[in-house]
């Protein structure tokens, strides 16, 4: 089949989507979309393009059985900008191919992140990786003392450059705060499970708000695949079995058994539940029996 075109990844292509003070997400090509992943799909089958609703019933279908080889036909490419400390996080997904800029051969630009005054908040007294509600003390005087150190910093920088030393080793010395970039490609199936992870409301905010900005990409390039992504995996709630457990007990009027954390855990999962807003339910996919 010829190259899928997708108008509204068209209109994204090459058009910075602005994140945290200084970085950015531009979707720099994609190949595929979701009709690319129909056609993948209906190979097994032996059938060609169906109907726009036998299409979407389709996808859902895939998605809601964890048939994930489909969606790996649909690929992304971002060009990103994010601080160190952002993309240490980010490399951890290793399911894709990357490029970045490398301080060997390029000198390293001026530009630290600064973090927003309502992002500075204090330590979480019961999560040891996160920052909790309260806001810190004389944030903006941290605020400035952290800009002070990244000017000093870089300042030292221009000068073992400007001294002679190799920009492999004058590039030591400069904090995590640095901006890089790189080059991102990953397939749909793996960019959902980056997304299902980093736009959590657990994950650190830095990169949340740069998965966001990429969820907006593959929205545009995959709206029923998308779609189904939010139906079945974003809106979804998974239960471990001693939840499962606890649930049963629930709707049999019985008390919960769970207390402490796993009765918080629980509780939070619940709470996701009760809120969930469901898409349109898509027609039933029935596949073709053996």
């Amino acid at each position: 089949m010829a190259r899928s075109i997708v108008p509204e990844a068209e209109a994204l292509l090459d058009q910075e989507i602005k994140v945290l003070d200084k970085g950015f997400v531009r979707l720099v090509d994609y190949l595929g979309g979701d009709e690319r992943i129909v056609q993948s799909a209906r190979v097994s089958y032996g059938s060609g393009t169906k109907s726009y609703r036998q299409d979407r019933a389709l996808i859902h279908y895939l998605m809601r059985n964890e048939h994930t080889s489909p969606f790996e036909q649909v690929v992304l490419t971002f060009h990103t900008k994010m601080p160190i400390f952002v993309a240490r996080q980010w490399v951890r997904h290793r399911t894709a191919r990357l490029n970045e800029i490398s301080g060997r051969y390029s000198v390293m630009r001026d530009e630290f992140y600064v973090p927003d005054p309502n992002q500075m908040r204090v330590q979480s007294t019961d999560n040891k990786q996160a920052r909790g509600d309260e806001a810190v003390e004389g944030a903006e005087q941290i605020i400035a003392e952290m800009q002070t150190d990244q000017a000093h910093l870089y300042r030292h920088y221009e000068g073992m450059i400007e001294k002679g030393l190799a920009r492999e080793i004058a590039r030591a010395n400069l904090p995590i705060s640095l901006y890089t970039e790189w080059y991102w490609q990953m397939d749909f199936h793996n960019l959902c499970r980056f997304l299902m992870l980093r736009m959590d409301s657990h994950a650190q905010y830095e990169i949340r708000v740069y998965a966001e900005a990429m969820a907006k990409c593959a929205r545009a390039v995959a709206p029923m695949a998308y779609e189904a992504f939010e139906e079945h995996i974003l809106g979804s709630v998974r239960f471990s079995r001693t939840e499962c457990e606890a649930l049963s007990a629930l709707l049999s009027g019985k008390a919960n058994p769970l207390e402490g954390r796993p009765l918080a855990i629980f509780q939070e999962k619940m709470n996701k539940m009760l809120a969930a807003a469901p898409a349109e339910a898509p027609e039933e996919f029935v596949p073709p029996s053996q």
